[in-house]
Protein backbone atom coordinates (compact mmCIF):
# COMPACT_ATOMS: atom_id res chain seq x y z
CA UNK A 1 0.00 0.00 0.00
CA UNK A 2 1.35 3.44 -0.92
CA UNK A 3 2.17 5.71 2.00
CA UNK A 4 0.74 9.10 1.15
CA UNK A 5 2.09 12.33 2.61
CA UNK A 6 -0.57 14.60 4.08
CA UNK A 7 0.99 17.96 5.06
CA UNK A 8 -0.79 19.58 7.98
CA UNK A 9 -0.83 22.92 6.15
CA UNK A 10 -2.75 21.27 3.32
CA UNK A 11 -5.96 20.94 5.33
CA UNK A 12 -7.64 23.66 3.33
CA UNK A 13 -10.67 25.73 4.23
CA UNK A 14 -11.71 27.02 0.81
CA UNK A 15 -13.74 30.10 -0.01
CA UNK A 16 -17.51 29.97 0.13
CA UNK A 17 -19.03 30.60 -3.28
CA UNK A 18 -21.77 33.26 -3.16
CA UNK A 19 -25.33 32.25 -3.96
CA UNK A 20 -25.52 34.92 -6.67
CA UNK A 21 -22.57 34.27 -8.97
CA UNK A 22 -21.84 35.99 -12.28
CA UNK A 23 -22.99 32.77 -13.98
CA UNK A 24 -26.53 31.93 -12.75
CA UNK A 25 -26.02 28.28 -13.70
CA UNK A 26 -22.78 27.77 -11.72
CA UNK A 27 -21.30 28.68 -8.38
CA UNK A 28 -17.92 30.38 -8.25
CA UNK A 29 -14.94 28.04 -8.38
CA UNK A 30 -13.41 27.12 -5.01
CA UNK A 31 -9.71 26.64 -5.71
CA UNK A 32 -7.07 24.58 -3.91
CA UNK A 33 -3.41 23.95 -4.67
CA UNK A 34 -4.07 21.13 -7.17
CA UNK A 35 -7.77 21.41 -7.99
CA UNK A 36 -10.89 23.54 -8.08
CA UNK A 37 -14.56 22.66 -7.53
CA UNK A 38 -17.96 24.20 -8.25
CA UNK A 39 -21.67 23.42 -8.52
CA UNK A 40 -23.36 23.53 -11.92
CA UNK A 41 -27.05 23.33 -12.89
CA UNK A 42 -28.85 22.33 -16.08
CA UNK A 43 -31.84 24.67 -15.70
CA UNK A 44 -34.27 21.75 -15.36
CA UNK A 45 -33.78 21.03 -11.67
CA UNK A 46 -30.65 18.90 -12.06
CA UNK A 47 -27.19 19.72 -10.77
CA UNK A 48 -23.65 18.42 -10.56
CA UNK A 49 -20.37 18.82 -8.69
CA UNK A 50 -17.54 19.59 -11.09
CA UNK A 51 -13.91 19.07 -10.07
CA UNK A 52 -10.98 20.03 -12.27
CA UNK A 53 -7.54 18.65 -11.44
CA UNK A 54 -4.02 19.87 -12.12
CA UNK A 55 -2.01 17.87 -14.71
CA UNK A 56 -0.88 14.59 -13.17
CA UNK A 57 -3.23 14.83 -10.18
CA UNK A 58 -6.00 12.37 -9.38
CA UNK A 59 -9.03 12.20 -7.12
CA UNK A 60 -10.93 9.19 -5.88
CA UNK A 61 -14.02 7.04 -6.34
CA UNK A 62 -16.17 5.92 -3.39
CA UNK A 63 -13.70 2.98 -3.01
CA UNK A 64 -10.29 4.65 -3.39
CA UNK A 65 -8.27 1.48 -3.90
CA UNK A 66 -4.97 0.87 -2.12
CA UNK A 67 -4.75 4.41 -0.76
CA UNK A 68 -6.51 7.76 -0.77
CA UNK A 69 -9.84 8.98 0.56
CA UNK A 70 -13.28 8.99 -1.09
CA UNK A 71 -15.13 12.29 -1.49
CA UNK A 72 -17.94 13.19 0.89
CA UNK A 73 -20.94 15.36 0.04
CA UNK A 74 -22.97 17.21 2.68
CA UNK A 75 -26.09 19.00 1.38
CA UNK A 76 -27.64 19.52 4.81
CA UNK A 77 -27.57 23.31 4.55
CA UNK A 78 -29.66 23.44 1.37
CA UNK A 79 -32.93 25.37 1.20
CA UNK A 80 -36.21 23.88 -0.07
CA UNK A 81 -34.46 20.62 -0.91
CA UNK A 82 -36.05 17.42 0.36
CA UNK A 83 -33.12 15.31 -0.83
CA UNK A 84 -29.88 15.77 -2.77
CA UNK A 85 -27.68 12.80 -3.61
CA UNK A 86 -24.46 12.74 -5.62
CA UNK A 87 -23.83 9.79 -7.95
CA UNK A 88 -20.41 8.39 -8.86
CA UNK A 89 -19.44 8.09 -12.53
CA UNK A 90 -17.63 4.90 -13.53
CA UNK A 91 -14.01 5.02 -12.33
CA UNK A 92 -10.78 3.64 -13.69
CA UNK A 93 -7.78 1.95 -12.12
CA UNK A 94 -4.72 4.17 -11.87
CA UNK A 95 -1.31 2.56 -11.43
CA UNK A 96 0.93 4.22 -8.85
CA UNK A 97 4.75 4.35 -9.08
CA UNK A 98 5.19 1.96 -6.13
CA UNK A 99 2.99 -0.71 -7.69
CA UNK A 100 -0.17 0.09 -5.72
CA UNK A 101 -3.42 0.88 -7.52
CA UNK A 102 -5.79 3.79 -6.98
CA UNK A 103 -9.40 3.87 -8.17
CA UNK A 104 -10.67 7.21 -9.34
CA UNK A 105 -10.41 9.96 -11.92
CA UNK A 106 -7.80 12.01 -13.79
CA UNK A 107 -8.06 15.52 -15.20
CA UNK A 108 -11.70 16.23 -14.30
CA UNK A 109 -14.91 14.64 -13.06
CA UNK A 110 -18.54 15.68 -12.73
CA UNK A 111 -20.62 13.99 -10.03
CA UNK A 112 -24.30 14.29 -11.04
CA UNK A 113 -26.61 15.33 -8.21
CA UNK A 114 -30.22 14.15 -8.08
CA UNK A 115 -32.23 16.90 -6.42
CA UNK A 116 -35.70 16.39 -4.98
CA UNK A 117 -37.21 19.79 -4.14
CA UNK A 118 -39.34 20.49 -1.10
CA UNK A 119 -42.15 22.71 -2.32
CA UNK A 120 -42.15 22.47 -6.12
CA UNK A 121 -43.55 25.98 -6.47
CA UNK A 122 -40.70 27.52 -4.45
CA UNK A 123 -37.07 28.14 -5.55
CA UNK A 124 -34.38 25.80 -4.27
CA UNK A 125 -30.83 26.52 -3.18
CA UNK A 126 -28.10 23.90 -2.98
CA UNK A 127 -25.50 24.34 -0.27
CA UNK A 128 -22.76 21.74 -0.44
CA UNK A 129 -19.80 21.09 1.79
CA UNK A 130 -17.48 18.73 -0.06
CA UNK A 131 -14.28 17.11 1.14
CA UNK A 132 -12.04 15.20 -1.25
CA UNK A 133 -8.42 14.21 -1.73
CA UNK A 134 -6.16 15.32 -4.56
CA UNK A 135 -3.01 13.27 -5.01
CA UNK A 136 0.10 13.59 -7.13
CA UNK A 137 3.45 13.09 -5.39
CA UNK A 138 1.75 14.04 -2.14
CA UNK A 139 -1.92 14.05 -1.13
CA UNK A 140 -3.72 17.28 -0.37
CA UNK A 141 -7.08 17.11 1.42
CA UNK A 142 -9.47 19.76 0.07
CA UNK A 143 -12.67 21.18 1.52
CA UNK A 144 -15.08 23.63 -0.07
CA UNK A 145 -18.49 25.09 0.64
CA UNK A 146 -20.46 25.82 -2.53
CA UNK A 147 -23.82 27.55 -2.88
CA UNK A 148 -26.05 27.78 -5.96
CA UNK A 149 -29.63 28.90 -6.50
CA UNK A 150 -31.10 26.34 -8.89
CA UNK A 151 -32.60 27.86 -12.04
CA UNK A 152 -35.67 26.00 -13.25
CA UNK A 153 -37.61 26.04 -16.50
CA UNK A 154 -34.82 27.63 -18.52
CA UNK A 155 -32.14 26.19 -20.79
CA UNK A 156 -28.70 26.20 -19.21
CA UNK A 157 -25.22 25.94 -20.77
CA UNK A 158 -24.30 22.89 -18.65
CA UNK A 159 -27.21 20.66 -19.67
CA UNK A 160 -25.05 18.66 -22.09
CA UNK A 161 -22.23 18.23 -19.55
CA UNK A 162 -24.68 16.93 -16.95
CA UNK A 163 -26.37 14.62 -19.45
CA UNK A 164 -22.97 13.10 -20.25
CA UNK A 165 -22.13 12.81 -16.56
CA UNK A 166 -25.39 11.00 -15.82
CA UNK A 167 -24.72 8.66 -18.75
CA UNK A 168 -21.37 7.79 -17.15
CA UNK A 169 -22.98 6.54 -13.94
CA UNK A 170 -23.26 2.73 -13.95
CA UNK A 171 -26.72 1.38 -14.75
CA UNK A 172 -28.30 -0.72 -12.01
CA UNK A 173 -28.98 -4.32 -13.07
CA UNK A 174 -29.99 -7.53 -11.36
CA UNK A 175 -27.34 -10.29 -11.09
CA UNK A 176 -29.49 -12.57 -13.27
CA UNK A 177 -29.42 -10.01 -16.10
CA UNK A 178 -25.62 -10.29 -16.10
CA UNK A 179 -25.61 -14.07 -15.78
CA UNK A 180 -23.80 -13.56 -12.47
CA UNK A 181 -23.48 -16.19 -9.79
CA UNK A 182 -21.10 -16.90 -6.92
CA UNK A 183 -20.19 -20.36 -5.65
CA UNK A 184 -18.50 -20.87 -2.29
CA UNK A 185 -15.16 -22.67 -2.63
CA UNK A 186 -14.08 -22.39 1.01
CA UNK A 187 -15.52 -20.95 4.21
CA UNK A 188 -14.38 -17.43 3.25
CA UNK A 189 -13.87 -17.73 -0.51
CA UNK A 190 -16.03 -17.79 -3.64
CA UNK A 191 -15.77 -18.14 -7.39
CA UNK A 192 -17.82 -15.42 -9.05
CA UNK A 193 -18.61 -15.64 -12.76
CA UNK A 194 -20.70 -13.59 -15.18
CA UNK A 195 -21.34 -13.37 -18.90
CA UNK A 196 -18.41 -11.94 -20.85
CA UNK A 197 -18.97 -8.65 -22.62
CA UNK A 198 -19.07 -9.11 -26.44
CA UNK A 199 -17.63 -5.59 -26.81
CA UNK A 200 -14.41 -6.58 -25.02
CA UNK A 201 -12.77 -6.78 -21.62
CA UNK A 202 -14.22 -4.86 -18.68
CA UNK A 203 -12.76 -3.52 -15.48
CA UNK A 204 -14.45 -5.12 -12.48
CA UNK A 205 -14.70 -3.46 -9.06
CA UNK A 206 -15.87 -5.29 -5.93
CA UNK A 207 -17.05 -3.57 -2.72
CA UNK A 208 -17.86 -5.20 0.60
CA UNK A 209 -19.70 -3.60 3.52
CA UNK A 210 -17.77 -1.96 6.34
CA UNK A 211 -15.78 -4.35 8.48
CA UNK A 212 -14.90 -6.68 5.60
CA UNK A 213 -11.84 -6.59 3.34
CA UNK A 214 -12.69 -8.21 0.02
CA UNK A 215 -9.99 -9.20 -2.49
CA UNK A 216 -10.57 -10.37 -6.06
CA UNK A 217 -8.25 -12.19 -8.46
CA UNK A 218 -9.14 -12.49 -12.14
CA UNK A 219 -9.22 -16.03 -13.50
CA UNK A 220 -9.81 -15.03 -17.12
CA UNK A 221 -12.57 -16.05 -19.51
CA UNK A 222 -13.83 -19.61 -19.70
CA UNK A 223 -16.66 -20.64 -22.02
CA UNK A 224 -17.84 -17.08 -22.62
CA UNK A 225 -17.80 -16.21 -18.93
CA UNK A 226 -15.49 -13.98 -16.89
CA UNK A 227 -14.54 -15.41 -13.51
CA UNK A 228 -12.92 -14.07 -10.34
CA UNK A 229 -11.72 -15.70 -7.13
CA UNK A 230 -13.06 -13.70 -4.19
CA UNK A 231 -11.80 -13.90 -0.62
CA UNK A 232 -12.57 -12.13 2.64
CA UNK A 233 -9.55 -11.33 4.78
CA UNK A 234 -11.71 -10.83 7.88
CA UNK A 235 -13.33 -13.88 9.46
CA UNK A 236 -16.81 -14.58 8.15
CA UNK A 237 -18.87 -16.39 10.73
CA UNK A 238 -22.27 -17.94 10.30
CA UNK A 239 -23.70 -15.02 12.23
CA UNK A 240 -22.28 -12.59 9.65
CA UNK A 241 -23.54 -14.49 6.61
CA UNK A 242 -24.97 -13.91 4.11
CA UNK A 243 -23.05 -10.80 3.06
CA UNK A 244 -24.07 -8.43 0.26
CA UNK A 245 -21.39 -7.01 -2.03
CA UNK A 246 -21.58 -4.45 -4.80
CA UNK A 247 -20.07 -5.27 -8.21
CA UNK A 248 -19.36 -2.60 -10.83
CA UNK A 249 -18.38 -3.56 -14.38
CA UNK A 250 -16.93 -0.88 -16.64
CA UNK A 251 -16.64 -1.65 -20.35
CA UNK A 252 -15.76 0.38 -23.41
CA UNK A 253 -19.37 1.23 -24.19
CA UNK A 254 -21.21 1.08 -20.85
CA UNK A 255 -20.92 0.56 -17.11
CA UNK A 256 -23.27 -1.51 -14.95
CA UNK A 257 -23.66 -2.13 -11.23
CA UNK A 258 -25.34 -4.88 -9.27
CA UNK A 259 -25.75 -6.14 -5.70
CA UNK A 260 -24.93 -9.76 -5.03
CA UNK A 261 -25.36 -11.86 -1.89
CA UNK A 262 -22.51 -14.19 -0.93
CA UNK A 263 -23.66 -17.20 1.02
CA UNK A 264 -21.29 -18.69 3.59
CA UNK A 265 -19.34 -21.75 2.51
CA UNK A 266 -19.19 -24.97 4.44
Amino acid sequence: MMTRVWPLVAVLALAVAPALASDPFASDWAASAKSRARLIADGAGGAGVEIELAPGAITYWRDPGDSGLPPTFDFSGSRNVARAEAAFPAPTRIAEPDGSVAIGYREAVVFPVRVSPGAVSQPSTLRLTITYAVCEKICLPARATLILDLPNGVSGPYARILTQARAGVPTLMAPAELGMEATATESRAWRLCFAADPAGARQAFFEAPGGFDLTAKAEGQVGGRECFALALRDALTEAAAPIAIRVTLVGSDRAVETALTLEAGK
